[in-house]
């Protein structure tokens, strides 16, 4: 009996001591200025966070990687690059993964914690906020459906009326292929796809966001949907291959995400962003990696100064 016990003891002590350790490693920002570095979580994705290899190391750059890199030296720390996918990305943070299926949070195992924030033009979603906290938001975006140029469908004409635009855009999904992708904001369930009659393709292996526009360009599917972020940088890199169809998404807004158990650091970070929009600094990243943004969304970064 006592040996027949012992498998069982040692599933329990390795899961207490799973959660043990996670929790030995949540920080907030007393504890990460004690320890003197700021770990950020990112994901490479569009021009938030990107990477390129420079002899036998991968460097990240991009405008999230950018920011978080001036976050961490306005708090005198060392800043530290903690890398992750969509799979993964909320357990390195939180210490147990969250995944949205069926309309609905599944959690998974205890692990260990990684790192203190996330940082890669995350969008926040009413199921994220539920799992993580989120700073102020500091990019706008809106998901839409993006095609080739020679693709029969063409884009709407824009009534005034987002919700109505949304209704004529899903009105012309019936029967069509339309790449989508779980665990993103490109989540079809997010937005009642089901309901269009749309043929809903997901990819048959973990595809990067970056990575729809050459599906659709390779006839995987008529057309896929797409974040503004995304197509910006979409629009530029195959000029006359793409077309905006129009939004499938009301306005969204994307921020940085913290453990519930950080509220001083993401008090920290939110006074940080406050202050660099109002003296222009975000502005100037913004303008290196999405000069196109502010023409439209002229609003959104008019509460900064003007770029220099």
């Amino acid at each position: 009996m006592v040996i027949k016990r012992i498998p069982f003891i040692s599933a329990l002590f390795l899961a207490m001591l799973t959660i043990t350790t996670a929790q030995a490693s949540i920080r907030d920002l007393a504890e990460i200025q004690a320890a003197g570095v700021l770990r950020h979580i990112g994901i490479p994705y569009a021009n938030f966070v990107t990477k390129y290899p420079q002899g036998d190391k991968i460097i990240h750059g991009g405008m999230d990687t950018e920011l978080i890199q001036a976050f961490a030296a306005h708090l005198g720390v060392k800043y530290e690059y903690v890398p992750a996918k969509w799979s993964n990305v909320f357990g390195k943070l939180t210490g147990r993964n969250a995944q949205f299926n069926n309309n609905k949070i599944t959690y998974g195992e205890p692990q260990s914690i990684e790192g203190d924030i996330i940082a890669n033009g995350a969008t926040t979603l009413e199921w994220r906020k539920e799992v993580i906290d989120f700073s102020d938001d500091y990019f706008p975006s809106a998901v839409w459906l993006v095609s080739r140029s020679d693709s029969d469908l063409q884009p709407i004409r824009p009534s005034g009326s987002l919700e109505k635009d949304i209704a004529q855009v899903k009105s012309l999904l019936n029967k069509r292929d339309v790449l989508a992708m779980k665990q993103s904001c490109l989540d079809p369930d997010l937005y009642n796809l089901e309901l269009t009659g749309a043929n809903i393709i997901f990819p048959v292996k973990e595809r990067k966001l970056n990575e729809m526009i050459p599906a659709i360009l390779n006839h995987d599917a008529d057309s896929t949907l797409l974040d503004v972020p995304d197509t910006l940088i979409a629009l530029e890199k195959w000029p006359g291959k793409i077309k905006v169809i129009g939004p499938i998404s009301f306005e969204q807004r994307m921020a940085v995400g913290f453990r519930k158990e950080s509220p001083e650091l993401r008090k920290a970070f939110n006074a940080y962003l406050k202050q660099i929009r109002a003296d222009g600094a975000y502005n100037q990243i913004v303008q290196k990696y999405y000069p196109s943004v502010f023409h439209f969304y002229p609003k959104f970064f008019a509460t900064s100064s003007a770029v220099k």
